[in-house]
């Protein structure tokens, strides 16, 4: 990224030179903060270059999904791929390559979840600094869904675990990302980690698929955003200005799996109310589906008018 906010800066003097000014040479994209990590899924979707992206947009990170169990308490990508060598290790190294860098999330809606899988939290805690070790992250997401999410004693093991990795890894930012109704999130999950003296770096919730089809989601959006840092701001006792920066959104672009749509003026929206609270994270499922349909494989494309990589460039203005 460097080389080439470098090379433009070299034809924009070049013109100035030839009599031209330094508004005639292509601004280039501003570069995005770990804060905007659009998720990237190597299982399915056309998977985009992940340069293109980023040249094209600015974004700098993305979140790489999805690391699962294979089975045991063993940590693979989506359950069966290794965590070094294959298609995944290949997109950390181009993002690398190209002065970006990946935040792995653990979890997801379906398949075999470590967090089940693994009988104890120090069980859990080794196979998160497994993948952390293998890539020298800065940052995880745990993205608990389902019955993991649902398991009182499976999100109890995840905060133990959690805490292991905040204590065993100084500086680490931990993502954890969840569902939320239209009026915020079933709060258990924050207040076990409140009660239990885990501080993670956002509370992430997912706003979609909650019944919002033919309503606006910009809208639904902000208020069960509005609903999170309540949550957070009441198990932690903090100021709404701390519960903000310990929030996030992770939206979804385009035709929701329950037929909400949300728009690229939805994302502007979103993007107001992050620029307003300084929210700690503002991402998206996925990147794989920011562009226009065109026939190509499901979960290709959003399913709305746009142009390519419009949503993630939305987000990539965000400068919190």
């Amino acid at each position: 990224m460097t080389k080439r906010l470098l090379c433009t800066a070299a034809i924009a003097v070049l013109l100035t030179g030839a009599g031209a000014t330094l508004a005639d040479a292509e601004e280039p994209a501003p570069t995005a903060s770990m804060a905007v990590a659009p998720y990237l899924y190597n299982g399915w979707g056309s998977p985009p270059d992940p340069t293109t992206v980023m040249n094209e947009t600015g974004v700098n990170w993305f979140t790489l999904a999805f690391v699962l169990s294979n089975g045991t308490c063993n940590p693979q990508w989506d359950g069966s791929r290794p965590l070094t060598g294959g298609v995944d290790q290949q997109t950390i190294d181009t993002v690398r390559g190209a002065g970006g860098d990946v935040i792995p999330s653990f979890g997801g809606w379906s398949g075999n979840k470590l967090e089940s899988s693994c009988g104890s939290a120090g069980e859990l805690a080794a196979a998160y600094q497994k993948v952390i070790d293998a890539y020298g992250l800065k940052a995880i997401d745990i993205d608990i869904e389902a019955e993991a999410y649902d398991s009182p004693t499976v999100q109890q093991r995840t905060v133990d675990a959690l805490k292991t990795i905040k204590a065993d890894n100084p500086g680490i930012k931990v993502y954890v990302t969840f569902g939320s109704g239209q009026s915020g999130p079933d709060s258990s999950l924050i207040d076990k980690a409140a009660a239990s003296g885990l501080t993670v770096d956002s509370w992430t919730i997912m706003p979609f698929n909650f019944g919002g089809a033919g309503q606006n989601m910009g809208d639904l959006t902000v208020q069960a955003a509005e609903g999170l840092k309540n949550a957070v701001k009441n198990a932690y006792g903090y100021t709404d200005d701390e519960a903000y920066r310990h929030s996030g959104i992770s939206s979804m672009n385009g035709i929701t799996d329950n037929s909400e749509t949300v728009t690229v003026d939805d994302f502007r929206t979103i993007l107001g109310y992050a620029q307003e609270h300084q929210l700690a994270r503002l991402t998206f499922w996925s990147v794989n589906r920011d562009r226009p349909c065109t026939g190509g494989p499901a979960d290709s494309c959003s399913g709305v008018s746009q142009q390519p990589w419009e949503f993630t460039k939305v987000f990539a203005g965000y400068n919190g």
